[in-house]
């Protein structure tokens, strides 16, 4: 009797731990405002989705993505179809129109979701909100006693920060493009919006450039990306509401770009890629007008190729070795162009 006793027990505690933990709040990031309902909306093979309102392929392809991470995650085999007709849907997404052609950070990414035990429906102003509502969606199917499905719940949400950015450094530590990838499919599924992508430093060049092939041709061991790959990744992003800011560091850190040019340099040494961790010597020559020339026509063409508002350069950790007597940079005009490489003249001695 008394072993009854405890397995009923047993069986009632699990119970009501499972029916509480099908309303924890679990969502990464926490959403604006969420109020749980009654009932559940069950996740099983007659699970459709249909778009209504407002649609561009990029919803038709997050609508297809979420029914097929959502078999992956479930096991159960869901139809691949996406439906115009909100009527037999079990969830229904609406935009309400067009996004700006090139995300910016006034982008609006806010959504609100309602579940019920009779339907889902994702309602967003924009494409990129759409996709925010996605990802929630996805967060809240459980598994309880009765099989897969979400809490009936409603959530009003949009981002507390604009910028919410991923810094990954592919001039230190080459990554191949399916990393990228696979990192932005990370990014998106934690409603990262901004890929920071460090694309030079010493120890490489890590971009195909056609103005000047010496940059990646001798500064990169062969490891760069060619610019229908960087357009590759930006698409790859833009489906998933992620703009992409690329960073070519300068005036310092920059011995992968001296291998090919050395004349951009303030000292005439021999370069080579560093193969250490650190921070070096080697710096731009701010008193030379050839190396404005070279940057007005580098970063014009990395311009047209990086369609986001935001291009980083840098800017620190010069040391200012090179920019001390004896060297040349040390001349009064030198002091006058040291701000249109971004940063202060240096340390003189007295």
């Amino acid at each position: 009797m008394l072993i009854r006793g405890l397995k009923v027990l047993v069986l009632v505690v699990l119970g009501g731990a499972m029916a509480l933990r099908a309303q924890e709040n679990n969502l990464m990031p926490q959403p604006a405002e969420l109020t749980w309902g009654q009932g559940r909306l069950t996740i099983d093979d007659s699970f459709r989705v249909a778009l209504e309102g407002y649609t561009e392929p990029r919803l038709q392809a997050s609508a297809e993505r979420l029914l097929e991470r959502l078999a992956g995650q479930t096991g159960i085999p869901v139809s691949d179809e996406v439906s115009k007709d909100s009527s037999k849907a079990t969830l229904v997404i609406d935009c309400d129109h067009a996004g700006e052609r090139v995300q910016t950070v006034r982008e609006d990414e806010s959504y609100r979701l309602e579940v019920t035990p009779q339907q889902a429906r994702l309602g967003a102003p924009t494409p990129v909100g759409v996709l925010r509502g996605i990802e929630t969606f996805l967060q809240l199917v459980d598994l309880d006693k009765s099989g897969f499905g979400i809490s009936a719940v409603k959530i009003v949400d949009h981002p507390r920060f604009p910028w919410r950015g991923l810094l990954i450094d592919a001039s230190r530590h080459w990554m191949p493009v399916p990393v990228i990838t696979r990192n932005l499919d990370a990014m998106a599924a934690l409603k990262f919006n901004v890929l920071h992508w460090h694309l030079s430093d010493d120890q490489g060049f890590r971009v195909e450039s056609r103005r000047f092939p010496k940059l990646y041709g001798m500064g990169s061991d062969g490891h760069f990306y060619t610019q229908a790959q960087i357009r590759e990744v930006i698409a790859y992003a833009r489906e998933r509401g992620i703009r992409v800011v690329p960073e070519f560091d300068m005036p310092g850190h920059t011995t992968s770009w001296f291998v090919g040019y050395p004349e951009l340099a303030s000292a005439p040494n021999p370069y080579s890629i560093e193969r250490a961790w650190g921070i070096f010597d080697p710096c731009m020559d701010p008193t030379r007008e050839e190396v404005y020339t070279f940057l007005d026509a580098f970063i014009g063409e990395m311009a047209a190729l990086f369609a986001d508002e935001y291009f980083h350069i840098g800017g620190d950790e010069v040391n200012g070795k090179q920019w001390q007597p004896p060297d040349s940079c040390d001349r009064p005009e030198a002091r006058q162009e040291d701000d249109r490489l971004g940063r202060d003249s240096p340390p003189r001695p007295s």
